[in-house]
């Protein structure tokens, strides 16, 4: 797949949905009930943004979106 231009909005809430999702996966976090509203809340962000309504196959988008905010997620973590 070619690379795809996203906007910024769609890549930041990916990688703050990639965070929560770590957040909440943590071996005994803090605020369960918090970091779930937080998910839910980002998961209809991103499965509603206006940006899906222009892409051809929003699967494959969706799927590059992802592992375009993990590799980016990495690069600031370093």
């Amino acid at each position: 797949m070619d690379a795809i231009d996203f906007p910024d909005d769609l890549v930041q809430t990916q990688a703050a949905w990639n965070v929560t999702y770590q957040a909440l996966a943590a071996p005994c976090p803090r605020d369960t009930a918090a970091l779930r509203r937080c998910l839910l809340r980002l998961s209809v962000r991103l499965w509603w943004h206006p940006y899906w309504e222009t892409v051809p196959s929003v699967p494959a988008a969706r799927s590059e979106l992802r592992h375009l905010a993990r590799t980016h997620g990495a690069v600031w973590a370093a």
